[in-house]
């Protein structure tokens, strides 16, 4: 016999080894009818410095199996781990769950089932690096209460509106809570805390204008919009008319190529839109959703412009930029590079009121097309729209073209029946009333002016 087996001793029940390092190691059969030795309630390797430290191990050991108390190490060492992970959790500060969190969101799909834009997420990532992990920090994320999103309220209203400093509102407090309310949630899921804590989310306020803004001077006129177009470098003049007359966003303008545009042979034409131009990536992207991708017909006032733009600005092949950085050429315009154009533009234009954007055009085309009585959901079609609520800011518009034609009804009636003489009967141009009021619609409303 070697001296490892001489150093094996049979107890009455288990065995015990001399190790060569002269500490002792057990071993004893499981109730599962496997054989272990002596491991640590972390499923690590555990040895006895005395023979007598063994036997008592192994007797504790064989009392468990006897009291059914006995695990197998790897289940205890499992449930330890998993045990120190959930005290962990409750312990993690907001920083670290916040970050936690962001990763999780970057990856995996939203709750349409698509993942979220790079935008989107460096929004998040904006609103918790610059107000929230300055506000919580390492604070455990089971202490943020309804008293401390309360008190980070107060401090967030005191910060003025970067585009409007005279405003009640700064366009801030209510983004940032709505990002800490999707943490809040997803730890409650989690497990991290028990609920998510009662929060008041103020409403979305218009924080670009004060309280008497005029919302008619978002709307411009035909004639504003041609003198924007006629104040754009000739290159990039047709992207007025893109946003203006077929209602286009920024990157929908900029990421349309030659295959998008189709002429017909009565003179007609349609846009497709089939993709945007990333403002985060200068790539081209997919449309934010399935309603952005639709086909457009392009207005009489600006086929024209359009056939002329594309054979003098645009290169022959069917994925050349629409509206390219040179004449020709295969890189589309940039999303900065057009903020600087448009803003020239726009000064050079002394009728545009201050503050006039370029997605107001947008704004422009949509309120002339509810003018002309399209229905919400031609509305929502034509403006790439998945959500009812925002096209109803267009119902706006009908219902002030309404009360004027009513109006100017009212009064031509008033005279027709003063002028006869007898008020109450029918005026003699009774059947006129009808057919100008039809004339002032098609005149007030046209994209033809």
């Amino acid at each position: 016999m070697n001296a490892t087996t001489k150093a094996v001793r049979r107890e009455s029940w288990g065995s015990l080894r001399k190790l060569p390092s002269g500490r002792w190691q057990t071993r004893y059969p499981g109730p599962d009818g496997q054989a272990y030795t002596a491991r640590t309630e972390d499923d690590r390797a555990l040895t006895f410095f005395t023979k007598t430290d063994a036997r008592v191990w192994l007797a504790a050991v064989h009392t468990k199996i006897a009291r059914q108390e006995w695990e197998p190490p790897r289940v205890v060492a499992a449930r330890r781990r998993a045990e120190a992970e959930e005290q962990a959790d409750l312990a993690m500060g907001f920083s670290e769950y916040a970050e936690r969190w962001l990763a999780r969101v970057s990856t995996e799909p939203n709750r349409s089932g698509k993942r979220r834009a790079a935008g989107t997420v460096r929004t998040y990532r904006g609103k918790v690096s610059g107000y929230l992990i300055p506000e919580f920090g390492d604070t455990p994320i089971r202490e943020i209460d309804a008293e401390r999103v309360r008190a980070l309220t107060e401090r967030l209203d005191k910060i003025p509106s970067p585009l409007n400093p005279r405003s009640p509102f700064n366009g801030i407090t209510r983004p940032v809570l709505i990002v800490l309310m999707m943490i809040l949630r997803q730890a409650a899921r989690d497990g991290v805390i028990a609920s998510v804590p009662v929060v008041s989310i103020p409403r979305h306020e218009n924080v670009r204008h004060d309280s008497g803004h005029d919302s008619g001077e978002d709307v411009a006129t035909p004639a504003q919009v041609e003198a924007l177009y006629a104040a754009t470098p000739r290159k990039w003049a047709i992207v007025v008319l893109l946003a203006a007359w077929c209602q286009l966003r920024r990157g929908e303008c900029l990421g349309l190529q030659r295959q998008d545009v189709e002429f017909h042979d009565d003179g007609c034409a349609t846009l497709h839109v089939r993709r945007q131009l990333s403002a985060n990536t200068g790539d081209y992207a997919d449309l934010k959703t399935d309603a952005g991708r639709r086909s457009l017909s392009v207005p009489g006032l600006m086929v024209d412009r359009l056939k002329e733009h594309m054979r003098v600005n645009v290169a022959a092949k069917s994925r050349a930029p629409l509206v390219p950085v040179n004449v020709r050429g295969s890189v589309p315009l940039s999303n900065t590079r057009w903020g600087y154009v448009w803003s020239d533009s726009r000064d050079a234009v002394l009728t545009i009121p201050e503050g006039f954007r370029f997605h107001d055009l947008r704004h422009t085309g949509l309120t002339l097309f509810a003018q002309e009585g399209a229905t919400l959901a031609e509305l929502m079609r034509r403006g790439g729209h998945s959500d009812m609520r925002i096209v109803l800011r267009y119902q706006h518009a009908t219902r002030a073209r309404d009360r004027e034609l009513a109006n100017r009804m009212s009064k031509r009636v008033e005279a027709g029946s003063a002028a006869s003489g007898h008020e109450g009967e029918r005026s003699p141009e009774g059947d006129d009333v009808h057919l100008e009021g039809n004339v002032s619609l098609n005149e007030g409303g046209s994209n033809d002016e």
